[in-house]
């Protein structure tokens, strides 16, 4: 399997909610580009997020990126550019991104991606989680997200 790469925002607000257990689970393994990595050890960081990247789990490897040129999708942060190279580098199967600039290049670019509520809602469709108490501790630590993308979320997990 070529591989699952995650941006900065599934990691972040995994650990910050307890559920970065779910990336295994879901994935086997993920691939940490190091300008992500950078972006999780800055000192803005919350602890527990630095603390994870200084002490990364045997199921995540950080990764150098290729050399990008100035110009490699300028509408991107550094990290989610990142993710992008790394994945055209390795032909990964599945790019883990949050941003809505970010997952429409990486769709113009022929990747599946999957935000944070989405690897959550797999969670829940497995039964590794109650989907409603993540979203609420999503929520509790400033998770900005459309309220009516969350009410179509919960409907469909409530089918099911």
């Amino acid at each position: 399997m070529p591989g699952v790469i995650a941006d900065t925002g599934p990691i972040n607000d995994l650990l910050l909610i307890g559920e970065i257990e779910r990336l295994p689970q879901l994935f086997g393994s993920i691939l940490v580009p190091d300008g992500v990595a950078a972006k999780l050890r800055h000192q803005a960081a919350h602890d527990k997020v630095r603390d994870w990247i200084a002490a990364v789990p045997p199921w995540a490897a950080i990764v150098p990126t290729p050399p990008l040129p100035l110009t490699f999708e300028p509408a991107l942060d550094p990290g989610e550019r990142c993710v992008v190279a790394l994945a055209e580098a390795i032909a990964a199967d599945l790019l883990l991104l949050d941003d809505r600039q970010a997952v429409l290049v990486a769709i113009a670019r022929g990747f599946r991606s999957r935000g944070t509520l989405g690897v959550l809602a797999d969670a829940a469709a497995r039964g590794l989680i109650d989907l409603p108490t993540a979203i609420n501790r999503l929520q509790s630590n400033s998770f900005r997200v459309r309220p009516s993308l969350l009410a179509d979320l919960l409907t469909r997990q409530r089918r099911t």
